[in-house]
Order: structure tokens, then sequence, then C-alpha cells
């Protein structure tokens, strides 16, 4: 499974790359989240405040062994800004996978 949390602007390109390669099934989450990018302060009213959860977005995505290294690069080369805060991309084992409706398991599952 790979697991990318992505600026949210980003979210169109990416998904784009990745049906390009075939990639259709993926979860898409709306999170917030802090890192190196900190946070930035705000105005509203003539007060001032930090907003240190930014809003990204939560891509969740399970391909089989051999797609891994191209997703990666995939999104790696989609979400890229340059800046600060551009995401991060996990790779986590899965164990098993079951399609509901039919039963399917394994690699017929995705």
């Amino acid at each position: 499974m790979i697991v990318a949390v992505i600026r949210p602007h980003k979210l169109h390109d990416v998904k784009s790359s990745l049906m390009d390669l075939g990639v259709l099934g993926m979860t898409v989450t709306d999170v917030r989240g802090c890192g190196r990018q900190k946070g930035h302060v705000e105005r509203y009213r003539g007060s001032e405040y930090t907003i240190d959860l930014l809003a990204k977005i939560r891509l969740e995505i399970v391909v089989e062994d051999e797609q891994i290294e191209t997703v990666l690069a995939t999104i790696q080369r989609s979400a890229y800004t340059g800046e600060i805060g551009d995401g991060k991309i996990f790779v986590m084992p899965v164990e098993q996978s079951i399609r509901v409706r039919t039963g399917d398991r394994g690699s017929d599952s995705l």
C-alpha cells in the first residue's frame, strides 16, 4: 500500500498521472497536519492567529509489487512544487485484500 500526503491543489495532477499508468483505485481523504512547513499567520478582523495544522490530501493506493517504483516516481513527480510542504510518501505491506462484492482475493481483488 502506498500512502501519500500531498498538497490539495496537486490532487488533480497526481490523479491524472496515476490514471495514465492504469491505476484507477484509490482512496482520497482530506486531512490536516504539520511538519517542517510549520504553519502560517493569518489576520481576521485585526487579530493575528497561527494556523499550525495545514490542509493536506491523503491518498491510499494498493498496487502490485511490480508497480510500486513506477507509482512512487509518478506521485513524486506530479506532487512536486519544490517548496517545503510538498508532502510525504509511505510504503506498507498489505497482507490480504478481498473484493467485497465478488469475494476475489489477492491480485484479483485489486
